[in-house]
């Protein structure tokens, strides 16, 4: 992968992104994905931003060897403190970390996400978090999908300011109201994955010489569930 051809989870990340906005890409590593919307004339400038000093420098070099410095400023900086209110920033993209990370990321320092009209999330597990934050902090969920790539699913969640979102239940957390309501067949492939191993868990916690009782009904209630939430969809 590269700037100019990007792999298929960041791809989609891509094309959520507004033409002509001022995007801000947290964890941006080698800044790949500012680089290449900027190269392609979709967005006016923006940020990259990276805690990890390898990474920044890649960034850094990235954006200074595919001439576009001129539009993306390269940041060592922890999260969305990468940036300032003259940056202008419109849309953030936070890929490829875990979803309570990029929930603690987008809550330490919220307020700099005042002039944020869109969120462009891609977290690798606990996509219910980023839902729930989502849901609590004014920002209505507009898109999902869900893409396989090297033997691993991601799950891309598009969300827009709004004053009072969408309030969703439990299950719309868990699972995604837009990838239940489409359920194709990387959805559907995903959570038999995740009920295999859901149920080989409960075997070994069963097996054990103390069972944790509070253990046992969580992974029994979260294997209702996905089995009821399989049966539904796939009837």
């Amino acid at each position: 992968m590269d700037a100019q051809h990007l792999s298929v989870r960041l791809a989609t990340v891509a094309k959520y992104v507004p033409q002509g906005s001022r995007l801000a890409d947290i964890g941006t590593d080698h800044a790949y994905l500012p680089v290449n919307l900027a190269q392609r004339g979709l967005i006016a400038g923006g940020v990259a931003g990276e805690v990890v000093k390898g990474p920044f420098e890649n960034a850094a070099h990235e954006i200074e060897r595919e001439g576009v410095a001129h539009q993306i400023t390269a940041c060592l900086a922890n999260g969305l403190q990468a940036i300032e209110a003259d940056d202008q920033i419109d849309t953030v993209a936070i890929a490829g970390m875990g979803g309570t990370l990029i929930t603690q990321i987008l809550t330490q320092d919220f307020e700099r996400l005042a002039g944020v009209q869109r969120l462009i999330l891609q977290p690798n597990v606990g996509e219910w978090h980023v839902r729930q934050f989502l849901m609590t902090h004014g920002f209505q969920l507009v898109a999902e999908e869900i893409v396989s790539e090297d033997g691993h699913d991601y799950e891309i969640l598009v969300a827009d300011r709004q004053a009072q979102p969408q309030q969703y239940t439990a299950e719309q957390l868990r699972f995604g109201p837009y990838l239940l309501a489409e359920h194709n067949a990387t959805f559907m492939a995903k959570w038999q994955r995740e009920l295999a191993r859901t149920e080989a868990v409960l075997q070994q916690v069963r097996s054990a010489k103390a069972v944790p009782v509070e253990k046992v009904t969580a992974l029994e209630a979260e294997l209702a569930e996905i089995k009821e939430v399989l049966q539904r969809v796939g009837a």
